[in-house]
């Protein structure tokens, strides 16, 4: 049984997380934490979850309080928190899963850096199956396109969420300019008054944040006389979630390093 650790408990992310893990065979719940201030700390899961029955698990106030309970922790918090937390992982050993988005690039080097060092590390901007084969997908497409086609991302989220663009649709960003032999220079964040042609050496990435859109993502490569659009809609949180917990269980054990989906997936032959 993977005894896991979450972060955030009380969060949107953190107790979807949990709810998971707690209807998951293979799996067991042992600590949970949040930040020093949140009216959560002190309290059974199941109180701040609304479960019908104690769990057991109060929430604590500091990972360093609980981190010996588990074997693997799963963080979807804030890129500053997330940092810190693999600071002090890395005095421990633990397996981590991260779905935190947000992080700059020096946050994220130092992060890699410590698990390859220290820790087994799952990070992954967006953990559900559905998403994890659109990377291929638009790899895929981009093979075949190539630099004929001009390609946008337009992502969509809730109106709450702090960073943008997406770290998903970043990624897919990614995908396209190592496919092309590009880089991050290419990537077009903004379009505003008299913008001139549009360069064919472009990747264009849009944002919306409305309502309680839990995420969607379309790539688009448009053509002579055609268009080609790959969507992923998010319906729930539990997407997520359930890929977390699927890191979880597959992470612990492994040797120190950065993995991501596709290694918990078997995607990379694919």
């Amino acid at each position: 049984m993977v005894k896991a650790v979450v972060a955030g408990a009380a969060g949107r992310m953190g107790s979807t997380i949990i709810r998971n893990i707690l209807k998951t065979e293979g799996i067991t719940l042992a600590a949970a934490f949040e930040h020093p201030e949140s009216p959560a700390v002190g309290k059974d899961v199941a109180e701040v979850l609304g479960l019908p029955e104690k769990t057991g698990v109060i929430i604590a106030d500091h990972l360093e309080k609980v981190i010996d309970k588990g074997e693997v922790l799963i963080d979807f918090t804030f890129h500053t928190a997330s940092l810190e937390h693999a600071r002090i992982n890395a005095q421990y050993g633990k397996a981590m899963v991260m779905g935190t988005t947000g992080f700059s690039k020096e946050e994220l080097s130092e992060i890699h850096a410590l698990a390859r060092e220290h820790f087994p590390l799952v990070q992954a901007y967006n953990m559900s199956l559905g998403i994890n084969l659109l990377y291929k997908l638009v790899e895929l497409a981009t093979r075949i396109l190539g630099e004929d086609f001009d390609i946008e991302i337009v992502e969509a989220h809730h109106r709450l969420k702090k960073d943008a663009p997406s770290g998903t649709a970043l990624a897919l960003a990614q995908v396209i300019a190592r496919t092309l032999g590009w880089d991050d220079s290419t990537f077009r964040f903004c379009r505003e008054g008299i913008i001139g042609e549009r360069p064919r050496k472009e990747i264009g990435i849009q944002t919306i944040r409305a309502g309680e859109i839990v995420g969607e993502h379309t790539v688009l490569f448009a053509g002579p006389g055609e268009r080609l659009e790959l969507t992923h809609r998010a319906a729930s949180r539990d997407t997520f979630a359930r890929g977390a917990v699927r890191a979880a269980l597959w992470v612990v054990g492994k040797a120190p390093g950065v993995y991501d989906m596709h290694d918990v997936l078997g995607l990379k032959e694919v």
